[in-house]
């Protein structure tokens, strides 16, 4: 049995960029969870999960790597960070972008990396990193007041939803997207549909 198109996952490419429009870091295979697929109460239109798992990275400087471990990310249109949960054996991290809202034209999602990230370990501590980079590239690609306001008040709205433990902070539901997303994976690998 065939699924309809609005249950199926759909592959994208993640293109970060810089202030001035220069090319950061690129994730080149992950996928998109439907909006059918959305956990009750993420509202589709503010709420992108993205997949992927051992994806090619390919930097600026044209090196690539690859993810070590799972990951879902969490695209917030109208919110300027982006949240990454990786799956490590110990727990999950996650990985917070001061970033733009995403943009998403067919296979390809964008944003503006604004270098300022907190990461959160598996016991709950955060920590700020990189200070110092977006001090020096506030200066360099000169962000202006606005944006540097905007980043600051947005990094308040994220240590607060870091404290409360709220969306999308919560191991479970990540864990939820990916195994439902490795269990689809695998039907098509097998030649079936769910």
């Amino acid at each position: 049995m065939t699924e309809s198109a609005d249950w199926q996952y759909s592959k994208c490419v993640i293109k970060s960029f810089k202030h001035d429009g220069s090319l950061h870091r690129v994730w080149l295979e992950n996928w998109q969870v439907p909006a059918k697929r959305l956990h009750a109460g993420q509202d589709p239109s503010k709420t992108w999960v993205l997949i992927n798992e051992y994806t090619t990275v390919q930097e600026s400087n044209g090196r690539e790597w690859s993810s070590r471990v799972p990951a879902v990310t969490y695209f917030l249109p109208d919110r300027w960070y982006n949240v990454v949960a990786l799956l490590e054996e110990e727990g999950v991290r996650y990985y917070c972008n001061m970033a733009s809202p995403p943009y998403r034209y067919e296979g390809v999602l964008t944003y503006i990396d604004y270098d300022l990230d907190v990461v959160v370990m598996p016991d709950g501590t955060s920590m700020e990193l990189d200070r110092d980079e977006y001090d020096l590239h506030r200066e360099t690609y000169r962000y202006g007041e606005a944006i540097e306001e905007r980043l600051e008040a947005e990094l308040r709205t994220l240590r607060a939803a870091i404290a409360a433990g709220s969306f999308p902070f919560d191991d479970a539901e990540a864990r939820s997207y990916y195994e439902q997303w490795k269990r689809r994976m695998t039907a098509e690998e097998e030649g079936e549909t769910t």
